[in-house]
């Protein structure tokens, strides 16, 4: 898989990932499958939608 999220868009994703699954947690809500969407997208520096769309934030 191509990397194609760079060091900003990582960071939003890492940052909101964990609120989202914080606040799920706390909630009991599914807030935490799309806080753990974002952190496995920051983790892994690729995004399915970017690809399809042909985003690349790493440049």
């Amino acid at each position: 898989m191509t990397k194609n999220i760079g060091g900003g868009d990582r960071m939003v994703r890492f940052i909101a990932g964990t609120f989202l699954v914080l606040i799920g947690v706390a909630k009991s809500s599914l807030m935490v499958w799309f806080g753990l969407a974002l952190l496995a997208t920051a983790y892994l520096r690729t995004c399915p939608a970017y690809s399809v769309l042909n985003i690349d934030t790493t440049r």
